[in-house]
């Protein structure tokens, strides 16, 4: 009679190897039935070669898994999905141009006799969305969904398999605080059912809440494990990173007087009546809610989306009618939210990636100055601190906070006097985070601008000079550094769990 707790799948002294690099290292790893088992980990640490590994995506070099007692091979996702092994993956895999209900039932559409069951794949649809407590029509095209609703629809797809083993790779990194609540009440209605959960994420304080045992990896081996009760935040942490790790202190920049950034009663889509100074040296946190229009804000600026009414000046100068280039010109720089989307380009390499925004100071005549090019994307590389074989390699061979990393990169290398981050952190580890903050402080110091906006309080409090509250549209509240957590989740309408 199988139990609760019971190990249900394990992978045994896995190793797998890319060319001469070792990602993992004969790594042991279990899954309990009807428990959650999260897996911490820095950005390159092998997390995800071994998720893909144990949902079929590849196989591994070496070692051997075994599920209900018996070793498996998965030749393909079909195969572990056969088995009862599902994955969802950090970056989204749905199909834009396709429905959600198409999306949805993608590969193993429901069929009668005369063709495909639309009706009834629209029906459970429908009855997935309402468990995950979220109003989406079927018939909506994924294209049209903002990132947060896309995410949900990558976990209604997972969900829809009657997985008995799922693998959840950074499931709430683009969610709201109401859109977790509702995951994690799915989550604990799945393992009361005896589903066995992988969970992986960066929010390490949020991955607490649902944990009952805690796998470390570092450097592609198994650093530590332990039960929820033995462990907590600083135990995470140390073994992570190998040693304790502090993002500390507000940074001290120069905090100039003059303003860099002026927005004077700005209204557009998602944005009502809006004003805000930001100063050279200045490091201010956009703090919000899904939807209170931080995104917004910052595509409005950065003349991504047009504005109603209102100025937009950079130092002194309004660029309110100027395009994204001519701003860029001016000193403007945006981080975008989704980095796979607007950030990077995937066919290209680290190197052109980097170089690609500020191509045109290259032009020599009719030609490209490939050593002035090589100049910039080694120092920009040296500079943010990118992991990488070097500016030739693939894009997609980096960790998700190398990536992030090389799109900042980009930014920086325009020379910008304004810079705009939205939700930078989201997908990568507590350690790339650090180098992050750690390269703003830096810049900030030298008399950059910064607004930089995010959904998590801990950020706001470790790196803001100045935390801006957004709420509808508007601003709710402004803090100087110092102020509790409680008080800015307060002045968000956020609810502060005690």
């Amino acid at each position: 009679m199988n139990s609760a707790g019971e190990v249900v799948l394990s992978a045994r002294q896995v190793v797998k190897t890319y060319g001469s690099t070792r990602a993992l290292k004969g790594v042991d790893f279990d899954i309990h039935r009807g428990q959650v088992t999260t897996l911490f980990g820095e950005n390159g640490a092998g997390k995800s070669t071994l998720m893909k590994i144990l949902s079929g995506v590849e196989s591994p070099t070496g070692g051997e898994i075994v599920l209900h007692g018996e070793p498996v091979r998965f030749d393909s996702t079909v195969a572990a999905r056969e088995k009862g092994i599902s994955i969802i993956h950090q970056e989204l895999s749905l199909a834009p141009n396709l429905s959600v209900r198409d999306n949805i039932f993608m590969g193993r559409e429901l069929r009668t006799r005369t063709g495909v069951d639309f009706a009834e794949e629209a029906r459970q649809t429908r009855a997935l969305m309402t468990e995950l407590q979220e109003d989406i029509d079927p018939s909506t095209l994924v294209a049209d969904l903002r990132l947060g609703q896309q995410q949900i629809v990558e976990i209604a797809r997972a969900l829809s398999v009657n997985a008995q083993i799922l693998i959840m790779d950074e499931p709430t990194s683009a969610l709201s605080a109401a859109e977790v609540e509702v995951l994690f009440k799915v989550i604990h209605d799945l393992t009361a059912r005896g589903v066995s959960i992988v969970y992986i994420s960066h929010h390490l304080e949020e991955a607490l809440q649902v944990t009952d045992h805690a796998v470390v990896l570092r450097d592609g081996a198994i650093a530590a494990t332990a039960e929820r009760s033995e462990i907590d935040l600083e135990w995470i942490v140390r073994r992570m990173v190998g040693a304790g790790f502090d993002l500390g202190e507000p940074p001290a920049g120069s905090q100039q007087d003059q303003v860099a950034l002026s927005i004077e009663n700005v209204v557009a889509d998602g944005v009502d009546d809006l004003s805000l100074q930001v100063r050279a040296g200045e490091i201010v946190c956009l703090y919000g809610l899904m939807g209170a229009g931080r995104t917004e804000l910052l595509e409005a600026v950065a003349g991504r989306v047009p504005i109603e009414s209102g100025t937009i000046r950079l130092a002194g100068q309004d660029v309110s009618g100027l395009t994204i280039a001519e701003r860029i010109d001016r000193g403007l720089g945006l981080v975008p939210e989704d980095r796979q989307r607007d950030g990077l380009v995937q066919t290209m390499t680290v190197g052109r990636n980097l170089s690609l925004a500020s191509i045109e100071s290259f032009v020599r005549g009719a030609f490209l100055s490939r050593g002035a090019e090589r100049r910039l994307v080694d120092g920009a590389i040296h500079d943010v601190r990118v992991k990488t074989a070097g500016g030739d390699a693939a894009i997609g061979s980096l960790s998700g906070g190398n990536q992030q990393k090389v799109v900042i990169g980009k930014i920086l290398a325009t020379g910008p006097d304004v810079i705009l981050l939205d939700e930078p952190s989201r997908g990568i580890d507590v350690g790339a985070k650090g180098e992050v903050f750690r390269l703003l402080a830096e810049r900030a110091k030298a008399g950059l601008a910064v607004l930089y906006s995010t959904s998590e309080v801990g950020e706001c409090l470790s790196i803001a000079h100045r935390i801006v509250v957004m709420r509808r549209g508007r601003i709710a509240a402004e803090f100087d550094a110092g102020v509790t957590k409680e008080t800015i989740m307060a002045a968000s309408g956020e609810a502060v769990v005690a």
